[in-house]
């Protein structure tokens, strides 16, 4: 199994490699102002550690060849997106490309730790195997609510009951035999648009991830902000009204009771005891019940009272995002997660609220946009967060 990097040339090195792809020592050599010997050094103890391989020689420069530097083909990396309802896990190389997966397996979150986690370590354990890997080079989960980074342990999740304090990072470690890391599902997701999705070229942006709960992914530099105690970007617990239906976190008036997963649900139920959406009504009539993903099809069909309650999310988020685009000046800001699915009326809302609120030099060159990465940017996150760990220097 792989190590990891022991200095910050070898780091720099494996983060060169996983962005651009294969370079040669020469190459290398010169874009870290270093001496070709101490670089064909740092190459060789690589390829020990399983990081790196040769990749043949580079094209000629004149004189001899160099030979090309590539991360090793046998890195491999999971990365596991537990969300309320439902988990995904896919497994990918050491650039972070997806080689397999399993989307959208059905869970409740509120089961518990034992539960959750085993289920996820049988899914993982049937996509390796698939996959002929006998150990990972690591792990990196995301779960939907705040973590103690440092730790590897959720702190007092408000929808995830019988979680608090468990040692989630030590016991998937302990069964997969790997290094892992434990984040919240919407820090994953940032990293997941940050490696492979529409923030890419973007050194400072904004993911938003509206899903049964609402959060924020701040990335600064390239680099994740996830402030003192791990929970910067909580957002979903921002006061939208003072008075308001009461929050999992127990306030009430929050974003999240508003605009999240459930309070949509529940307001479309309301609608429909009202008899105010006739496309609400339908749904139910065929379903039994309703979710955010109703809305969003009720809203896709003209449904007057499901588009104004697209719309009403829509202004509160923005709301909110322009008091943190005043703060924070970010070059772009990503809307992902579940319910982002109500598609352009949401972020027609959104983008006109924060272009309104928000002062026009912060707003000049600031794209909001939806995510085009959907369930792949929290399992790519999941592997960028471990890969980043592993590519830094011990």
């Amino acid at each position: 199994m792989a190590g990891r990097a022991e200095n910050p040339t070898q780091a720099t090195v494996l983060r060169l490699l996983r962005d651009e792809g294969p370079l040669s020592r020469v190459q290398l050599a010169d874009r870290l102002g270093v001496s070709r010997t101490t670089m064909a050094s740092e190459v060789n103890r690589l390829t020990e550690l399983g990081l790196a391989e040769g990749a043949g020689p580079a094209a000629s420069r004149g004189g001899r060849r160099s030979t090309l530097v590539d991360l090793s083909r046998e890195l491999r990396f999971v990365g596991i997106d537990i969300g309320a309802t439902s988990m995904s896990v896919a497994v990918t190389d050491g650039r972070l490309s997806v080689l397999g997966e399993r989307r959208h397996v059905a869970l409740d979150v509120r089961l518990g730790p034992e539960h959750v986690l085993g289920l996820a370590l049988e899914v993982t354990r049937k996509l390796l195997a698939e996959h002929r890997i006998e150990r990972p080079s690591g792990v990196g989960v995301g779960v939907p609510g705040p973590v103690d980074f440092h730790s590897g342990v959720p702190v007092s999740p408000p929808i995830m009951p019988g979680w608090d304090g468990y040692p989630v990072r030590d016991a998937v470690a302990r069964e997969l035999g790997c290094p892992v890391l434990l984040d919240n599902d919407v820090n994953i997701m940032a990293l997941g648009e940050r490696h492979s999705g529409v923030a890419r070229s973007v050194p400072s942006f904004l993911f938003v991830k509206i899903g049964t709960g609402i959060g924020c992914g701040i990335v600064i530099g390239g680099e994740l902000y996830r402030g003192v105690d791990g929970c910067a970007g909580d957002i979903g617990h921002i006061r939208v009204e003072e008075f308001g239906p009461t929050c999992a976190c127990g306030n009430s008036g929050c974003l999240e009771a508003y605009f999240g997963g459930a309070a949509l649900a529940r307001d479309a139920m309301a609608a429909v005891r009202g008899g105010r959406s006739p496309a609400l009504v339908a749904l139910h009539d065929q379903k039994g019940e309703l979710s955010a993903e109703d809305v969003a099809t009720a809203a896709t069909q003209g449904d007057a009272y499901a588009v104004q309650m697209v719309r009403d999310g829509g202004h509160r988020v923005g709301w909110v995002l322009a008091s943190l685009v005043s703060f924070f000046n970010p070059g772009l800001i990503v809307i992902g997660g579940r319910v982002a699915r109500l598609g352009h009326t949401l972020l027609a809302e959104i983008r006109g609220v924060v272009y309104r609120r928000s002062l026009p030099l912060a707003t000049g060159n600031l794209p909001v946009v939806l995510s085009e990465m959907g369930d792949d940017a929290g399992v790519v996150g999941g592997a960028a967060l471990i890969s980043e760990a592993v590519y830094a220097a011990g």
